[in-house]
């Protein structure tokens, strides 16, 4: 069904220092996601899965094996290079929202697509967040959206400029049942619309079963 990988992972390691001495974190992990795929990562906390995408998105360094994001090997990429790598085709969505406080919802989003050099910066952002029912918040700031509407806004922010990629943690950690199941509905959606490739670490086995795939990890190794 799926033809080529967005990312893949090849005996990929990550040991951290610590007081006590070595703590691996990962532990010989290969792991790949199509093009238009959508795959769950579950497993207790503690067991790697946000430093899995965290290494996945280049934005921490593999201590051994070999990651490819986007067809690009990422092991002889400095920051500068990952950044522009990443620009505008990997997004991210996060449990505790990451906006910026001081700026509309509509200037959160329209922030982020100038950020990635994108055109209509204004329109796309205007688009994407009447795409999660967002139309009449546009000028609000987010301590006047409730937590679901703030969720929603990362949710545009993230999907606003059409990316390949999409890797979001715990997206609806913070949320009630019914928003959390609202929110996932629209990433879903929208992804899926979009054709963009979308990870999702989740403690929700219901969240995770919505995927086409699921994986299961544990002490640091997918199962």
């Amino acid at each position: 069904m799926y033809m080529t990988h967005t990312i893949s992972m090849t005996n990929v390691g990550l040991t951290l220092s610590s007081t006590s001495g070595p703590v691996e974190i990962l532990r010989g992990v290969d792991f790949s996601c199509a093009a238009g795929e959508s795959v769950s990562i579950v497993g207790p906390s503690g067991s790697g899965k946000s430093s899995l995408i965290s290494i996945g998105a280049g934005l921490e360094r593999a201590t051994t094996g070999d990651v490819n994001l986007l067809g690009t090997n990422l092991s002889g990429l400095d920051e500068d290079e990952l950044a522009r790598l990443r620009r505008g085709r990997v997004s991210m969505v996060f449990q505790s929202f990451h906006l910026l406080p001081t700026m509309t919802a509509l200037d959160n989003v329209r922030a982020a697509l100038e950020i990635a050099a994108m055109d209509d910066a204004l329109a796309r952002a205007k688009r994407a967040l009447h795409a999660v029912d967002l139309t009449d918040r546009l000028d609000h700031y987010p301590g006047q959206l409730s937590g679901g509407e703030r969720q929603r806004v990362a949710v545009a922010r993230a999907l606003a400029c059409e990316p390949d990629l999409v890797f979001a943690d715990e997206p609806t950690g913070n949320l009630d049942t019914r928003t959390g199941a609202a929110v996932a509905d629209l990433l879903f959606r929208i992804a899926s619309e979009q054709g963009s490739t979308l990870v999702l670490v989740t403690h929700d086995q219901g969240l995770a079963a919505r995927a086409d795939r699921t994986v299961n990890m544990l002490d640091g190794q997918l199962h």
